[in-house]
């Protein structure tokens, strides 16, 4: 793999310190998954947060949490009407998922997945609040090695390859340059390919140009490239495009979810503008 594709990998884990604490803040998350870094990044973000919600109509926490019940709820419809038992969430940094979908669904195998380092912290969260066993289980992975110990095979070597299987990635997809990404697709679906049953469920922000809230939204974007010492591109144009770039990748159906269109399903407040973040739901 290029130095500098190990650079772009390096970039990740840091948010991941920011977001478990608004999973927390928002009553998704226990204590436990809350750090000193990420309590003081939300302290220190706060005020930007405050002039983007009142000035541009831009919550980024309400973004967060869109993305997040969004997923939830198309991972609870797979468990209780799809039948799926085994769960991989790659990139899962400080996320409360697995441990609410291991204690809801006991007859679930939830894998949690990411970067080394970031793998042995949450490791070692869960185990030491007791929470890790068989069925819920942390690796490392890299999702740019082609190979090796660390690679998309090496991770899913271990499943069960005759039950249906469920990927998620959240808060990973636009850290990477679209050829980096779509690579990393094409490497999915292949592994996925070898199950009977298999969707993926990520979040993406399109290129919006169209939106009422473009020019803020890219203000906001540099910003997080800044804070995460990489860029933060932005995928696709709008629906049509995220589906034939799904499809490129070798996953057969794709659907586009708006959960800002599902804001009262989801429980949350409606947006004061058009949504900003797109969750897909790609199958094979």
């Amino acid at each position: 793999m290029s130095e500098r594709a190990r650079v772009s990998s390096a970039h990740i884990s840091p948010s991941a310190h920011y977001t478990g604490y608004v999973w927390y803040r928002h009553q998704l998350a226990e204590p436990a998954f809350v750090t000193a870094f990420g309590r003081l990044v939300h302290g220190l973000l706060a005020p930007i947060a405050w002039g983007a919600r009142v000035g541009f109509g831009l919550d980024i926490e309400h973004i967060l949490l869109q993305r997040h019940l969004q997923i939830d709820a198309q991972l609870t419809a797979a468990i209780e009407q799809g039948g799926v038992r085994q769960v991989v969430e790659i990139a899962c940094g400080l996320s409360p998922r697995g441990r609410r979908f291991s204690a809801r669904y006991p007859q679930l195998q939830y894998l949690e997945a990411d970067l080394p380092a970031m793998a042995a912290r949450k490791r070692l969260l869960l185990h030491g609040e007791g929470w890790l066993d068989g069925r819920h289980q942390v690796k490392a992975v890299d999702i740019l090695a082609e190979r090796g110990g660390k690679s998309l095979a090496a991770l899913f070597a271990g499943l069960d390859h005759r039950e249906p299987i469920l990927v998620i990635t959240e808060g990973l997809v636009n850290y990477f340059e679209l050829p980096l990404i779509e690579a990393f697709w094409t490497r999915l679906a292949e592994q996925l390919a070898a199950f009977p049953q298999a969707t993926y469920l990520t979040e993406l922000y399109p290129d919006l140009r169209e939106h009422p809230r473009y020019r803020q939204l890219r203000w906001g974007v540099d910003l997080v490239g800044r804070l995460t010492r990489g860029s933060y591109p932005l995928h696709y144009r709008n629906g049509e495009e995220i589906v034939a770039g799904f499809k490129r990748c070798g996953f057969r159906q794709v659907e586009v979810f708006d959960p800002s269109a599902q804001a009262a399903a989801l429980g949350l407040q409606p947006a004061r503008t058009p949504g900003l973040v797109r969750v897909i739901q790609a199958s094979l």
